[in-house]
């Protein structure tokens, strides 16, 4: 079940509700002062580079040795 951060638009008041989509509209029509809080849970943050398997880097360094010419030297 999702969990939707919600806040107060009046008060700043900030809850979260464990609800069903279905149930999570019909909450929304019945409390018109709350809505969806944007700025909690949005999004991940990611700090540097994401790191490649090593299946992946053998898979590229066979491609790179059967295409000389290419530049995937950053894969492998």
């Amino acid at each position: 079940m999702p969990i939707y951060p919600v806040i107060n638009k009046k008060t700043g008041e900030k809850q979260e509700l464990n609800l069903t989509v279905a149930k999570y509209e019909e909450w929304r029509e019945d409390n018109p002062d709350w809505d969806k809080d944007w700025n909690a849970g949005v999004g991940g943050k990611m700090y540097g580079l994401p790191k490649t398997e090593d299946g992946f880097k053998e898979v590229m360094s066979k491609v790179q040795a059967a295409h000389p010419k290419s530049n995937l030297s950053r894969y492998t």
